[in-house]
């Protein structure tokens, strides 16, 4: 990866509707959701849920497929572990324990502290 490739990414998810929407797809993985359902559940008309597909598909973090006749999303995980190693590759200068605790919240399916009820 690239820093063209990582900004896309970024761009791609610093609007709110498309943060939302791949996290969305996150929840839902490996399964995906079409694109109606997608709309319908953050409450966005469908042809503007259009156009923020169309924009992270662009940037590498959604796949698409044909499904009779709707069009189901899925996140494309890989980039995002490519994304989030290019951003820590050189992470803490070779000092591995101190990115110990980032690691661990980079965990699949391990809640962070600021998600987890009080």
């Amino acid at each position: 990866m690239d820093n063209t490739t990582a900004i896309e990414a970024f761009a791609a998810l610093s609007q709110a509707t498309r943060l939302e929407t791949f996290r969305l797809l996150v929840r839902h993985e490996p399964e995906g959701l079409p694109a109606g359902e997608i709309a319908r559940l953050l409450d966005v008309p469908h042809n503007t849920m259009s156009t923020h597909l169309g924009v992270l598909a662009r940037a590498g973090l959604v796949v698409s497929r044909r499904h009779s006749r709707s069009v189901v999303y899925r996140a494309n995980l890989e980039r995002v572990r490519e994304t989030v190693s290019f951003l820590v590759r050189d992470c803490c200068a070779g000092h591995p324990d101190l990115c110990e605790p980032l690691l661990q919240d980079l965990r699949p399916c391990n809640p962070s502290t600021e998600d987890a009820p009080s």
